[in-house]
């Protein structure tokens, strides 16, 4: 009874720091193009120095051949390449849109997010289970970032041009993905070795928005000395979340 009263608050912390985040991207939805750039540093930081070194570990922990989780990232990025490919040529808008823009392409990237939210309270319950020293690393862990996931979720939507009610319904499906997480963790364990597998193919989708769909579009209309600094800044601020959590 403890154990799941203490992945549900931590669990709960991190779904209000998803909405916090969301609540930031939608204030500053003015400057968008400065949101993106600071969008696609936080998701080259959340790739490099959060998913990439995980995938290493839970490899070298599990003796899992690397090469899986390699394989699962190029497929994630080729994969989201091919939906956001298919989804402007079949409806036929790269003309209304603009290029890479479309509402389902930010609902797509939204879902992934959703997912990697989902597995984060999967983490603090299966972390908890271990030790609560462990559980409270990991849960600190999650909730620094969750922040940067919430941000992302509403600023990917709202490029895309979604409508801001279809944002807000993503970032709270985003926000409470995490409390299932946690739920489902007190149900079950995930193997590490398909999480890693996971990670990977989490990680090429990540990549893909960031650098090839975000960051373009966030110098799309001239390149902003802004732009730049605040996707070094999004990328530093990952990097001390990461170590300090």
């Amino acid at each position: 009874m403890l154990l799941s009263m203490e992945v549900f608050l931590f669990s709960a912390a991190a779904s209000m720091a998803a909405l916090f985040g969301g609540y930031v991207a939608f204030r500053s939805r003015q400057k968008l193009s400065l949101a993106l750039g600071f969008t696609a540093g936080l998701i080259l930081g959340l790739v490099a120095f959060d998913l990439l070194p995980e995938i290493f570990d839970i490899s070298i922990s599990q003796s899992l051949d690397i090469i899986w989780p390699m394989i699962s990232l190029v497929s994630g990025f080729l994969l989201f390449h091919i939906i956001e490919k298919f989804i402007l040529i079949h409806y036929g808008t790269e003309s209304q849109y603009g290029p890479h823009q479309h509402p389902y392409v930010g609902v797509a990237g939204a879902a992934a997010l959703s997912g990697h939210s989902f597995l984060d309270g999967l983490s603090i319950g299966i972390a908890w289970q271990v030790s609560t020293a462990v559980g409270l690393a990991v849960a600190i862990a999650v909730i620094g970032h969750r922040f940067a996931d919430g941000f992302n979720t509403t600023n990917v939507m709202l490029y895309h041009q979604n409508r801001p009610s279809r944002a807000k319904l993503m970032l709270m499906i985003a926000a409470v993905m995490p409390i299932i997480g946690g739920l489902t963790s007190l149900l079950f364990s995930l193997s590490e070795s398909i999480l890693g597998i996971y990670l990977g193919f989490f990680a090429g989708f990540l990549l893909y928005i960031g650098a090839a769909d975000i960051l373009p579009q966030a110098h799309s209309q001239g390149s902003s000395r802004w732009t730049i600094l605040l996707t070094v800044l999004g990328t530093v601020l990952m990097f001390l979340i990461t170590r300090l959590a």
